[in-house]
């Protein structure tokens, strides 16, 4: 049977998209206030060496498929992340206690209601009567795999970071070369010390201006989504054993203090009204 979810339009986080390119325009404005021209920074050969070394070293690492990955990642990097642990906390615990009350197969419903992929296929695995053992090394295959593919476009961005620095260094020589060459000719000399320097700064300005801020902020983004499933597991796995909802909103109040108290609980179980929200 399709599982058909229902998705949001992603939201961008306007802040840090403001303030990216912060770094370089600093760096930019430094140089107009020291009175050199910004076109001095504007080097071809050494913009070659630089970002043509790094994409050949990043490529001869990786395969296409990786790469092409990675990009794709970093396109959504500015997109806002789902960090509402308290949503989903309440959201475990109002299935546990509708699982509890009414049996697993009241939860079917639900499978076609969540949109995140591990939830949903974790609760259509609860619901289908897994047996216990499968459905733990299931799930931690499953997160194990979605964690490794989450951190997978961190290390490009981080390999491509230790190569650009390098390829600076490389082209400084390359333009040191140049102007060795050419001592007798002081007409010459310009250019050649021109890219010797710009590469320098080519490599290192985007390393850490560019491709290191951009892996550490994929990687932060892994590490929330795992945080993220490392919840939904223990909460899928309370729910599959038909866990007392007391007991799974005690194990949930280590990831958050959102989670209902006992009180709470002995109230919705009672029949109250509440009203608890699926995670998007």
């Amino acid at each position: 049977m399709n599982r058909n979810h229902r998705r949001r339009r992603p939201r961008l986080d306007l802040p840090a998209i403001l303030l990216a390119p912060a770094g370089v325009v600093i760096v930019l404005l430094a140089q107009y206030a020291h009175g050199a021209a910004v076109g001095t920074l504007i080097q071809g050969a050494a913009a070659l060496i630089v970002f043509g070394g790094t994409a050949g070293a990043v490529l001869l690492t990786f395969s296409l498929a990786d790469v092409s990955a990675a990009i794709g990642a970093a396109a959504k990097v500015f997109r806002r992340q789902d960090q509402d642990i308290e949503s989903l906390v309440a959201t475990l615990v109002s299935m546990s206690m509708r699982a509890h009350r009414n049996g697993m197969l009241a939860l079917d419903a639900d499978v076609d209601t969540i949109a995140d992929p591990f939830l949903s296929e974790g609760l259509m695995l609860a619901v289908d009567g897994t047996p216990p053992a499968v459905f733990r090394e299931l799930l931690n295959v499953e997160r194990s795999a979605r964690d490794a593919q989450d951190e997978a476009p961190a290390r490009v961005f981080e390999a491509a970071a230790g190569y650009a620095p390098t390829m600076g260094i490389l082209g400084a020589v390359l333009g040191l070369m140049r102007v060795m060459e050419n001592l007798g000719t002081p007409g010459a000399l310009g250019a050649g010390i021109a890219v010797a320097f710009v590469a320098t700064v080519y490599g290192v300005g985007v390393a850490n201006l560019v491709l290191l801020p951009l892996a550490g902020r994929l990687r932060e983004r892994a590490a929330i989504a795992a945080r993220r499933r490392e919840v939904m597991a223990h909460g899928l796995e309370a729910i599959h054993q038909r866990l007392n909802p007391r007991l799974v909103a005690r194990r949930l109040r280590a990831f958050s203090d959102a989670a209902p108290r006992s009180a709470d609980l002995s109230a919705l179980m009672a029949g109250r009204a509440a009203s608890t929200r699926l995670p998007a």
